[in-house]
């Protein structure tokens, strides 16, 4: 039942309460708690007047009306006080703790990149970058690869435009080349070996990384855009020893000096012998397993010794020089030494793999 001493009990509870709120978002829960339409403590105040004896209910009613008056005015300057020691929009509190502040890092292709760039830098290799759109010629003619050639349909080309009539192309001996072609985006890097060569007499000695296409499509091992590096070395007395030497140092550099390594022999057009190269699987250490289809190798890369036919679109005398060439997918690589199972993670920006590796 109401009564005086309920009205006094309910003042020195709000008191209580207002004395310890110090936010806004406190004092709108004690506004709530205690003028709320609903379930307010005023409102239940009045409700239960209701029931009070007769000849009491206006000298309660005014108690409670006096009480709702004090409790309005006392959250109003509450609320005065807080808004004039809230900090100014954009201020900094200074107590705060400090927050870290985020760094931008290179992509771990980048640093993979660079790390293959530097190893074949210390063994006298030069770096070179080649154009991103091509022709047909240095794409495929020059390596070997006419137009019937079966090898084409392996690359799936991204070509940009119909052929264009016009002169044949030559090339550095003079020969008639194709009718230039239409352009196309570059299906490996090794159109600038060619370039190179047109320009350049032997020794060569060099690496091409880039960004290559194909008409590939997006899923755990394949993207229609990867990178490459591509090295070749041209001059006399150039052997299978050399290419296997170069691999296999290169290759226990980039991963462990007890990485085992293997030649086995392939196809590739420009290339004759041509062979593919495999390391020891980095999942299992060689009994086999799925990955590497119980085997105990994962291929790598592939190699060759460079064929005739491409020194003589070029203007290099085969019977006086040899060389081999090599191609390296960088995402491969990075696949196998960091045990990543998905090409597509190192191009969906998710800090929380790309944070996880060394730069």
């Amino acid at each position: 039942m109401i009564d005086a001493a309920e009205i006094d009990r309910l003042r020195a509870e709000f008191l209580r309460d207002l004395s310890r709120l110090d936010s806004e978002p406190e004092l709108r829960l004690v506004r709530d708690r205690y003028l709320g339409r609903k379930g307010g403590a005023i409102a239940s105040l009045m409700k239960a007047l209701a029931a009070a004896p007769a000849g009491e209910r206006p000298a309660l009613g005014q108690l409670a009306n006096q009480l709702k008056h004090e409790i309005e005015e006392q959250l109003t300057a509450r609320r005065v006080a807080l808004e004039a020691t809230r900090p100014p929009a954009g201020a900094v509190d200074i107590s705060l703790p400090g927050r870290p502040v985020g760094l931008g890092r290179r992509h771990p292709l980048t640093v993979l990149r660079d790390a293959i760039e530097s190893i074949f830098a210390r063994m006298g290799y030069q770096v070179l970058e080649g154009p991103e759109i091509e022709d047909d010629y240095h794409n495929f003619e020059a390596l070997n690869m006419p137009a019937d050639h079966p090898a084409r349909d392996m690359q799936d080309t991204l070509y940009l435009g119909e052929p264009v009539p016009g002169q044949p192309a030559r090339d550095r001996a003079g020969r008639p080349g194709p009718v230039r072609p239409a352009t196309l985006l570059r299906t490996h890097t090794s159109p600038m070996q060619i370039r190179y060569m047109e320009s350049h007499e032997p020794p060569v000695r060099i690496i091409v990384p880039g960004r290559v296409y194909r008409r590939d499509n997006l899923d755990l091992t394949h993207t229609p855009m990867f990178n490459q590096v591509e090295g070749l070395v041209v001059g006399e007395q150039i052997t299978m020893a050399d290419l296997k030497g170069t691999l296999t140092t290169f290759l226990r550099e980039l991963f462990d000096e007890r990485t085992r390594v293997l030649f086995r022999p392939s196809f590739f057009p420009y290339t004759e012998p041509s062979a593919e190269v495999c390391i020891g699987c980095v999942f299992c250490g060689g009994p086999g397993c799925p990955v590497c289809k119980r085997t105990g190798w994962l291929e790598i890369l592939g190699s060759g010794m460079v064929h005739p036919a491409v020194f003589e679109a070029v203007g290099y005398d085969p019977e006086r020089y040899s060389g081999f060439a090599f191609g390296v997918g960088i995402e491969r690589v990075a696949m196998l030494k960091y045990g990543v199972d998905d090409i597509r993670l190192f191009y969906e920006n998710d800090l929380r793999f790309l944070e996880q590796f060394p730069y």
